[in-house]
């Protein structure tokens, strides 16, 4: 297959190189004063470098300031974002958009998109809580009443809540049907208790009683749940992609430099081999994600439903990117956990995309259902 990239896929990964180029990995903004607040973890600079660069509205149409793209160019926007780790809500809010856009009203849509293309509205998505890759796991629950639906229930888990503008809840129906609504975050029966994840990053805890959202608000569509949770799938795994590529890049260059014995520990042979093994788990976590990302984009049917592509492709990201941080440790010595040096933090930002969406185990489970309902030959 040719995994050959358009003219304008590439135009944007270039244009993401560009943007991402003096970013400090896994820079933190400075607080707004000195009274000893928690620091925003939002980087709105680079937010509003995205948004001039037109890279927040890659998978939009044109009338809402997008560039029609699909989900190729995003996940090569990310995998350049995940280099340094860049602290912005860009799969999240990407996918939030890309889902109303695909399955929203007219009304929704309008008075949506073109803010969010211009980074003037910030989405994320109520998806890592428990495993996040089985849609039954839902632990909201959505009931219509009259002209409203109300919510309730408990999401944990939930990035960027403190940052954002409206949260996409996925929940279930009376019906066993599920629907996502648009919430805000400071709307009344809407109470948001601080988390924090492996890398360190505020995460939401979201609790929901009784919270009233307008039916304009709620996207009830055959497979919009599923759609969204494919997209922000493959971008995870092209985050853990960039990730793994700077980690192997990071690593080569301190072996290269490192001396034993009067030799660059890269010449010896225990170290190239590992190296070499690495370089062989990015490769096959590129080679599945753009097939996932394929599968999506162009909706191709093959003998298995896209679901299969993704679960490879999750699988593939979620043991890759635990080997290459693992071995980039080993081949430091005591100098990657010095956390003087980036590279403590990458492991970190690894452990929590490994497990994002649900971690191989899952997703294997998952793929093996899969293969039974679809028995191949």
């Amino acid at each position: 297959m040719d995994f050959t990239f358009s003219e304008e896929q590439q135009a944007a990964a270039e244009a993401a190189a560009g943007v991402f180029a003096d970013v400090v990995p896994d820079s933190v903004p400075s607080p707004a004063d000195t009274t000893g607040a928690v620091a925003e973890d939002f980087d709105r600079a680079l937010w509003a470098r995205l948004a001039e660069a037109d890279l927040l509205s890659l998978l939009l149409d044109e009338e809402y300031g997008g560039a029609g793209l699909d989900a190729i160019a995003l996940c090569l926007l990310l995998r350049e974002s995940a280099k340094v780790l860049a602290r912005v809500p860009l799969l999240e809010s990407s996918a939030a958009a890309a889902a109303v856009q695909a399955f929203g009203s007219k009304e929704l849509r309008s008075g949506l998109l073109a803010r969010a293309a211009r980074g003037e509205l910030v989405l994320t998505v109520a998806a890592h809580g428990r495993t996040g890759h089985d849609p039954a796991e839902l632990a909201v629950t959505a009931r219509r009443d009259g002209d409203r639906w109300l919510l309730d229930g408990v999401q944990t888990a939930v990035p960027w809540a403190f940052n954002a503008d409206l949260v996409v809840v996925p929940a279930h129906t009376d019906a066993d049907r599920s629907v996502l609504a648009l919430v805000a975050p400071d709307r009344d029966g809407v109470v948001l208790a601080e988390q924090l994840s492996t890398t360190g990053e505020r995460l939401a805890e979201l609790h929901l009683e009784s919270v009233p959202i307008a039916v304009v608000d709620v996207i009830d569509a055959d497979g919009a749940w599923e759609w969204l949770r494919d997209l922000l799938t493959a971008g995870t795994c092209a985050l853990a992609l960039g990730l793994g590529t700077a980690v192997l890049r990071m690593t080569a260059e301190y072996t290269g430099k490192r001396e034993q014995f009067g030799f660059p520990v890269a010449t010896f042979q225990a170290v190239a081999v590992q190296a070499a093994d690495r370089y062989i788990d990015l490769r096959a976590m590129e080679a599945t994600l753009w097939q996932a990302a394929w599968r999506i984009a162009s909706g191709a049917p093959g003998a298995l439903p896209a679901a299969a592509d993704l679960a490879v492709a999750k699988i593939w990201a979620a043991e890759g990117v635990r080997r290459v941080v693992q071995t980039a440790q080993h081949l430091h010595g005591g100098f990657g956990a010095d956390t003087d040096y980036p590279l403590h933090r990458y492991h970190a930002w690894a452990k929590h995309l490994e497990l994002s969406l649900g971690p191989a185990a899952a997703h294997e489970e998952a793929l093996g259902d899969l293969l039974a309902a679809h028995p191949l030959g």
